[in-house]
Protein backbone atom coordinates (compact mmCIF):
# COMPACT_ATOMS: atom_id res chain seq x y z
CA UNK A 1 0.00 0.00 0.00
CA UNK A 2 1.40 3.29 -0.83
CA UNK A 3 1.33 5.93 2.27
CA UNK A 4 4.49 8.01 1.29
CA UNK A 5 4.68 10.83 -1.35
CA UNK A 6 8.59 11.38 -1.79
CA UNK A 7 9.31 14.79 -3.54
CA UNK A 8 12.03 15.89 -5.74
CA UNK A 9 12.88 19.17 -7.29
CA UNK A 10 14.89 18.95 -9.78
CA UNK A 11 16.54 20.06 -12.84
CA UNK A 12 19.73 18.22 -13.25
CA UNK A 13 21.00 15.29 -10.79
CA UNK A 14 17.35 13.51 -11.05
CA UNK A 15 19.11 9.93 -10.68
CA UNK A 16 19.47 11.10 -6.97
CA UNK A 17 16.47 8.90 -6.92
CA UNK A 18 18.15 5.46 -7.49
CA UNK A 19 20.17 6.30 -4.27
CA UNK A 20 16.97 6.44 -2.25
CA UNK A 21 15.72 3.46 -3.63
CA UNK A 22 18.74 1.43 -3.40
CA UNK A 23 18.75 2.47 0.65
CA UNK A 24 15.08 1.35 0.91
CA UNK A 25 15.78 -1.87 -0.88
CA UNK A 26 19.26 -2.74 1.12
CA UNK A 27 17.51 -2.18 4.25
CA UNK A 28 14.24 -3.78 3.51
CA UNK A 29 11.84 -1.29 3.24
CA UNK A 30 9.13 -1.59 1.07
CA UNK A 31 9.78 0.47 -1.57
CA UNK A 32 6.03 -0.01 -3.27
CA UNK A 33 5.46 2.07 -0.32
CA UNK A 34 6.48 5.21 -2.18
CA UNK A 35 5.56 6.86 -5.02
CA UNK A 36 8.41 10.01 -6.35
CA UNK A 37 6.93 12.96 -7.91
CA UNK A 38 9.79 14.91 -9.48
CA UNK A 39 8.98 18.39 -10.06
CA UNK A 40 10.81 19.97 -12.65
CA UNK A 41 10.86 22.43 -15.94
CA UNK A 42 10.02 22.46 -19.44
CA UNK A 43 13.65 22.68 -20.91
CA UNK A 44 14.34 19.24 -18.20
CA UNK A 45 15.08 15.49 -19.57
CA UNK A 46 11.36 14.33 -18.33
CA UNK A 47 11.65 11.46 -21.06
CA UNK A 48 14.60 10.32 -18.83
CA UNK A 49 13.13 11.01 -15.74
CA UNK A 50 10.35 8.86 -16.61
CA UNK A 51 12.96 6.13 -17.87
CA UNK A 52 14.93 5.85 -14.61
CA UNK A 53 11.48 5.35 -12.68
CA UNK A 54 10.55 2.53 -14.85
CA UNK A 55 13.96 1.19 -14.87
CA UNK A 56 13.55 1.21 -10.92
CA UNK A 57 9.86 -0.62 -10.43
CA UNK A 58 9.20 2.10 -8.83
CA UNK A 59 5.79 4.40 -8.82
CA UNK A 60 5.96 8.06 -9.70
CA UNK A 61 5.44 10.75 -12.07
CA UNK A 62 7.09 13.70 -13.87
CA UNK A 63 5.89 17.34 -13.27
CA UNK A 64 6.87 19.86 -15.73
CA UNK A 65 4.98 23.23 -16.15
CA UNK A 66 2.78 22.11 -18.89
CA UNK A 67 2.04 18.66 -16.96
CA UNK A 68 1.48 20.68 -13.68
CA UNK A 69 -1.03 22.73 -15.21
CA UNK A 70 -2.93 20.34 -16.91
CA UNK A 71 -2.95 18.69 -13.47
CA UNK A 72 -4.38 21.01 -11.77
CA UNK A 73 -6.94 21.87 -14.59
CA UNK A 74 -7.64 18.13 -14.32
CA UNK A 75 -8.61 18.61 -10.52
CA UNK A 76 -10.73 21.88 -10.80
CA UNK A 77 -8.01 24.31 -9.32
CA UNK A 78 -6.69 25.76 -12.36
CA UNK A 79 -7.52 29.11 -10.84
CA UNK A 80 -4.70 28.46 -8.38
CA UNK A 81 -1.92 28.10 -10.86
CA UNK A 82 -0.50 31.28 -9.46
CA UNK A 83 0.75 29.43 -5.94
CA UNK A 84 3.08 27.37 -7.90
CA UNK A 85 6.04 30.27 -8.79
CA UNK A 86 8.05 29.54 -12.02
CA UNK A 87 11.65 28.57 -12.40
CA UNK A 88 11.59 28.36 -7.98
CA UNK A 89 12.72 25.78 -5.90
CA UNK A 90 9.46 26.37 -4.15
CA UNK A 91 7.41 24.53 -6.61
CA UNK A 92 7.81 21.78 -3.94
CA UNK A 93 4.49 22.97 -3.10
CA UNK A 94 2.80 21.20 -6.03
CA UNK A 95 4.00 18.21 -4.48
CA UNK A 96 2.03 18.92 -1.38
CA UNK A 97 -1.49 19.60 -3.49
CA UNK A 98 -0.54 16.34 -5.34
CA UNK A 99 -0.19 14.33 -2.03
CA UNK A 100 -3.01 16.18 -0.88
CA UNK A 101 -5.39 15.26 -3.62
CA UNK A 102 -4.06 11.75 -3.88
CA UNK A 103 -4.64 10.92 0.07
CA UNK A 104 -0.97 10.10 1.32
CA UNK A 105 -0.34 9.75 4.88
CA UNK A 106 2.87 11.10 4.89
CA UNK A 107 5.30 13.47 2.62
CA UNK A 108 8.92 13.33 1.65
CA UNK A 109 11.05 16.02 0.73
CA UNK A 110 14.33 15.13 -1.01
CA UNK A 111 16.81 17.92 -2.53
CA UNK A 112 18.19 16.35 -5.50
CA UNK A 113 21.99 17.14 -4.83
CA UNK A 114 21.48 15.13 -1.32
CA UNK A 115 21.97 11.24 -1.42
CA UNK A 116 21.44 8.91 1.69
CA UNK A 117 23.89 7.77 3.93
CA UNK A 118 23.90 3.91 3.89
CA UNK A 119 23.93 2.55 6.85
CA UNK A 120 21.06 3.88 7.73
CA UNK A 121 17.21 2.61 7.04
CA UNK A 122 16.11 6.41 5.70
CA UNK A 123 12.85 6.15 5.23
CA UNK A 124 12.17 4.01 7.89
CA UNK A 125 14.34 6.52 10.20
CA UNK A 126 12.01 9.40 9.22
CA UNK A 127 8.54 7.42 9.58
CA UNK A 128 10.07 5.79 12.62
CA UNK A 129 10.35 9.39 14.04
CA UNK A 130 6.88 10.78 13.29
CA UNK A 131 4.52 9.62 15.88
CA UNK A 132 4.50 9.31 19.52
CA UNK A 133 8.04 9.52 21.20
CA UNK A 134 9.18 9.86 24.70
CA UNK A 135 12.61 11.40 25.97
CA UNK A 136 13.74 12.98 23.61
CA UNK A 137 15.67 16.78 24.65
CA UNK A 138 13.49 19.46 24.24
CA UNK A 139 15.66 22.93 23.56
CA UNK A 140 14.85 26.65 23.88
CA UNK A 141 16.60 29.58 24.02
CA UNK A 142 16.75 33.15 25.69
CA UNK A 143 16.26 34.83 21.80
CA UNK A 144 13.18 32.20 21.39
CA UNK A 145 15.24 30.59 18.56
CA UNK A 146 16.84 27.40 18.34
CA UNK A 147 20.00 26.46 16.26
CA UNK A 148 19.64 23.06 14.61
CA UNK A 149 23.60 22.91 14.60
CA UNK A 150 24.30 23.98 18.11
CA UNK A 151 26.40 20.81 18.29
CA UNK A 152 28.94 20.85 15.56
CA UNK A 153 31.95 22.18 16.33
CA UNK A 154 32.13 25.25 14.42
CA UNK A 155 30.47 28.40 14.88
CA UNK A 156 27.46 28.27 12.73
CA UNK A 157 24.09 29.33 11.86
CA UNK A 158 21.71 27.97 9.13
CA UNK A 159 20.22 29.28 6.38
CA UNK A 160 17.16 31.33 7.68
CA UNK A 161 18.52 32.07 11.46
CA UNK A 162 17.92 35.86 12.62
CA UNK A 163 20.35 37.32 13.01
CA UNK A 164 19.44 39.50 15.89
CA UNK A 165 18.76 36.05 17.69
CA UNK A 166 22.17 35.00 17.60
CA UNK A 167 24.37 34.80 20.72
CA UNK A 168 21.16 33.06 22.73
CA UNK A 169 21.72 31.04 25.40
CA UNK A 170 20.83 27.59 25.24
CA UNK A 171 18.16 25.57 28.12
CA UNK A 172 18.04 21.97 27.16
CA UNK A 173 15.28 19.66 29.39
CA UNK A 174 14.19 15.87 28.87
CA UNK A 175 10.77 16.04 27.40
CA UNK A 176 8.06 12.94 27.73
CA UNK A 177 5.71 11.97 25.30
CA UNK A 178 5.48 14.14 22.22
CA UNK A 179 3.11 13.92 19.07
CA UNK A 180 6.06 14.55 16.16
CA UNK A 181 4.60 15.99 12.74
CA UNK A 182 7.52 16.83 11.06
CA UNK A 183 11.14 15.07 10.98
CA UNK A 184 13.73 17.33 9.95
CA UNK A 185 16.97 15.50 8.92
CA UNK A 186 20.37 17.00 8.92
CA UNK A 187 23.47 17.17 7.06
CA UNK A 188 26.59 16.18 6.46
CA UNK A 189 29.63 17.47 3.58
CA UNK A 190 27.68 21.34 2.79
CA UNK A 191 26.20 22.79 5.58
CA UNK A 192 22.98 25.16 4.82
CA UNK A 193 24.35 28.60 5.29
CA UNK A 194 22.94 31.73 4.26
CA UNK A 195 24.69 33.48 1.63
CA UNK A 196 25.85 36.73 4.02
CA UNK A 197 27.51 34.13 6.12
CA UNK A 198 28.89 31.79 3.47
CA UNK A 199 30.75 35.51 2.09
CA UNK A 200 32.13 35.59 5.92
CA UNK A 201 34.19 32.85 5.91
CA UNK A 202 35.58 33.84 2.34
CA UNK A 203 33.78 31.39 0.08
CA UNK A 204 32.39 32.84 -3.27
CA UNK A 205 30.84 29.69 -4.32
CA UNK A 206 28.11 29.56 -2.79
CA UNK A 207 28.97 26.45 -0.51
CA UNK A 208 31.43 27.04 2.67
CA UNK A 209 34.92 26.90 4.50
CA UNK A 210 33.54 24.26 6.15
CA UNK A 211 32.35 20.55 5.76
CA UNK A 212 30.57 18.28 8.49
CA UNK A 213 30.21 14.71 9.21
CA UNK A 214 28.13 12.18 11.32
CA UNK A 215 30.52 12.81 14.19
CA UNK A 216 29.76 16.20 14.39
CA UNK A 217 26.02 15.94 15.61
CA UNK A 218 24.26 15.24 18.91
CA UNK A 219 21.49 13.50 19.58
CA UNK A 220 18.13 14.65 18.26
CA UNK A 221 15.60 17.09 19.70
CA UNK A 222 12.79 18.78 19.60
CA UNK A 223 12.32 22.20 19.93
CA UNK A 224 10.58 24.04 22.69
CA UNK A 225 6.90 25.22 22.28
CA UNK A 226 6.98 29.07 21.42
CA UNK A 227 10.85 28.43 20.68
CA UNK A 228 11.42 28.87 16.65
CA UNK A 229 14.03 26.91 14.02
CA UNK A 230 15.10 26.99 10.87
CA UNK A 231 13.41 24.53 8.68
CA UNK A 232 15.25 23.08 5.39
CA UNK A 233 13.12 21.09 3.05
CA UNK A 234 15.82 19.13 1.43
CA UNK A 235 15.67 16.41 3.81
CA UNK A 236 12.03 16.18 5.65
CA UNK A 237 9.34 14.14 6.07
CA UNK A 238 5.97 15.06 7.72
CA UNK A 239 2.74 14.03 7.95
CA UNK A 240 -0.39 14.96 6.27
CA UNK A 241 -2.57 16.70 8.56
CA UNK A 242 0.30 19.82 8.68
CA UNK A 243 -0.04 20.58 4.95
CA UNK A 244 -2.40 23.67 5.03
CA UNK A 245 -0.06 25.03 7.38
CA UNK A 246 3.68 23.86 5.41
CA UNK A 247 2.90 26.33 2.22
CA UNK A 248 6.44 26.77 0.06
CA UNK A 249 5.74 30.67 0.07
CA UNK A 250 6.43 32.13 -3.58
CA UNK A 251 9.53 32.96 -4.22
CA UNK A 252 11.83 34.04 -6.97
CA UNK A 253 8.62 34.75 -9.51
CA UNK A 254 7.53 37.79 -7.75
CA UNK A 255 7.67 41.49 -8.18
CA UNK A 256 10.50 42.07 -5.66
CA UNK A 257 13.20 39.93 -6.43
CA UNK A 258 13.10 37.66 -3.40
CA UNK A 259 14.13 33.85 -2.80
CA UNK A 260 15.59 31.36 -0.51
CA UNK A 261 13.30 32.13 1.80
CA UNK A 262 10.44 29.22 1.09
CA UNK A 263 11.00 26.77 3.19
CA UNK A 264 12.36 29.02 5.75
CA UNK A 265 9.07 30.70 6.23
CA UNK A 266 6.82 27.71 5.58
CA UNK A 267 9.04 26.42 9.00
CA UNK A 268 7.87 29.20 10.70
CA UNK A 269 4.06 29.15 10.00
CA UNK A 270 4.57 25.21 10.64
CA UNK A 271 6.04 25.99 14.39
CA UNK A 272 3.63 28.19 14.80
CA UNK A 273 0.97 25.66 13.93
CA UNK A 274 2.56 22.88 15.80
CA UNK A 275 2.96 25.06 18.97
CA UNK A 276 -1.32 26.25 18.43
CA UNK A 277 -2.20 22.39 18.40
CA UNK A 278 0.36 20.72 20.59
CA UNK A 279 2.53 19.02 18.14
CA UNK A 280 5.95 19.01 17.94
CA UNK A 281 9.00 19.10 15.47
CA UNK A 282 12.11 16.63 15.41
CA UNK A 283 15.24 17.43 14.53
CA UNK A 284 18.77 15.41 13.67
CA UNK A 285 18.37 12.18 11.87
CA UNK A 286 18.84 10.16 9.65
CA UNK A 287 21.35 12.39 7.99
CA UNK A 288 21.63 13.41 4.10
CA UNK A 289 25.10 13.75 1.96
CA UNK A 290 24.54 17.39 0.67
CA UNK A 291 26.55 18.04 -1.82
CA UNK A 292 26.02 21.49 -3.15
CA UNK A 293 27.10 22.50 -6.96
CA UNK A 294 29.26 25.59 -6.88
CA UNK A 295 27.58 28.75 -8.10
CA UNK A 296 27.64 32.49 -7.28
CA UNK A 297 27.61 33.49 -3.50
CA UNK A 298 26.82 36.86 -4.86
CA UNK A 299 23.71 35.61 -6.81
CA UNK A 300 21.99 33.82 -3.88
CA UNK A 301 22.96 36.82 -1.69
CA UNK A 302 20.98 38.85 -4.15
CA UNK A 303 17.76 36.96 -3.91
CA UNK A 304 17.86 36.70 -0.01
CA UNK A 305 18.83 40.82 0.29
CA UNK A 306 15.08 41.82 -0.72
CA UNK A 307 13.68 40.54 2.55
CA UNK A 308 16.73 39.60 4.53
CA UNK A 309 15.33 42.75 6.80
CA UNK A 310 11.56 41.06 6.60
CA UNK A 311 13.04 37.56 7.72
CA UNK A 312 13.96 39.31 11.25
CA UNK A 313 10.43 39.71 11.31
CA UNK A 314 8.51 37.17 10.52
CA UNK A 315 8.28 35.11 13.25
CA UNK A 316 7.01 37.98 15.62
CA UNK A 317 3.81 38.82 12.69
CA UNK A 318 2.71 35.14 13.08
CA UNK A 319 3.65 34.93 16.64
CA UNK A 320 0.08 35.20 17.92
CA UNK A 321 -1.27 33.88 14.99
CA UNK A 322 -3.69 31.20 15.46
CA UNK A 323 -4.62 31.58 19.13
CA UNK A 324 -7.86 29.11 20.01
CA UNK A 325 -7.66 27.54 16.28
CA UNK A 326 -7.94 23.86 16.08
CA UNK A 327 -6.77 22.89 12.47
CA UNK A 328 -4.02 23.49 10.72
CA UNK A 329 -5.92 25.29 8.35
CA UNK A 330 -7.34 27.48 10.68
CA UNK A 331 -3.77 28.41 12.09
CA UNK A 332 -2.61 29.08 8.06
CA UNK A 333 -6.00 31.29 7.79
CA UNK A 334 -4.97 33.53 10.70
CA UNK A 335 -1.12 33.86 10.02
CA UNK A 336 -2.73 34.97 6.40
CA UNK A 337 -4.11 38.34 8.08
CA UNK A 338 -1.16 39.00 10.76
CA UNK A 339 0.92 39.31 7.00
CA UNK A 340 -1.42 41.43 5.46
CA UNK A 341 -1.54 43.28 8.66
CA UNK A 342 2.14 43.58 9.12
CA UNK A 343 4.19 47.15 9.87
CA UNK A 344 3.79 48.74 6.22
CA UNK A 345 7.87 50.52 6.77
CA UNK A 346 9.82 47.58 6.80
CA UNK A 347 12.37 47.09 3.73
CA UNK A 348 9.85 45.25 0.81
CA UNK A 349 6.98 44.60 3.61
CA UNK A 350 4.40 44.69 0.48
CA UNK A 351 6.21 41.48 -0.39
CA UNK A 352 4.80 40.21 2.72
CA UNK A 353 1.41 41.39 2.25
CA UNK A 354 1.59 39.53 -1.25
CA UNK A 355 2.66 36.17 0.76
CA UNK A 356 -0.42 36.38 3.27
CA UNK A 357 -3.09 36.77 -0.07
CA UNK A 358 -0.78 33.85 -2.00
CA UNK A 359 -1.57 31.54 2.00
CA UNK A 360 -5.12 32.19 1.83
CA UNK A 361 -5.53 31.08 -1.28
CA UNK A 362 -3.21 27.82 -0.55
CA UNK A 363 -5.67 26.65 2.19
CA UNK A 364 -8.70 27.43 -0.16
CA UNK A 365 -6.53 25.51 -2.81
CA UNK A 366 -6.94 22.36 -0.84
CA UNK A 367 -10.22 22.82 0.51
CA UNK A 368 -11.06 22.88 -3.57
CA UNK A 369 -8.86 19.67 -3.68
CA UNK A 370 -10.31 18.14 -0.98
CA UNK A 371 -13.27 15.22 -1.20
CA UNK A 372 -16.75 14.98 0.53
CA UNK A 373 -17.26 14.60 3.99
CA UNK A 374 -13.71 15.48 4.74
CA UNK A 375 -12.47 19.24 5.37
CA UNK A 376 -9.78 21.19 5.25
CA UNK A 377 -10.99 23.40 7.89
CA UNK A 378 -11.09 20.67 10.49
CA UNK A 379 -8.72 18.61 12.22
CA UNK A 380 -7.41 15.51 11.05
Amino acid sequence: MQEVCVIVPTIREYECVRDYVANARNHGFDADRLRFVLVTEDHCPTDEMRTMLRELDVDGEVFDGPRRGAWLADHGVADYEHLIPARSHAQTSFGLLYLWAEGFDYGVFLDDDTRPHGNVDFFGSHLANLGTTAGLEVRSSDKRWVNVLADVPYDLYPRGYPYSAMDETEKRREGGHEDVVASQGLWTDVPDLDAARILAGGDLRGQSDVRLSIDDYGEDFLVAPGDYLTVCSMNLAFRREVVPAFYQFPMDDNDWGVGRFDDIWSGVLLKRAVDVLGARIRSGAPLCHHHKAPRSTFDDLAAEAPALELNEHVWRVVDNAGVGADSYAQVARSVAAAFRDADPDWRNADFLGHCGDYLADWVDCLDALTPEPEAVDRQI
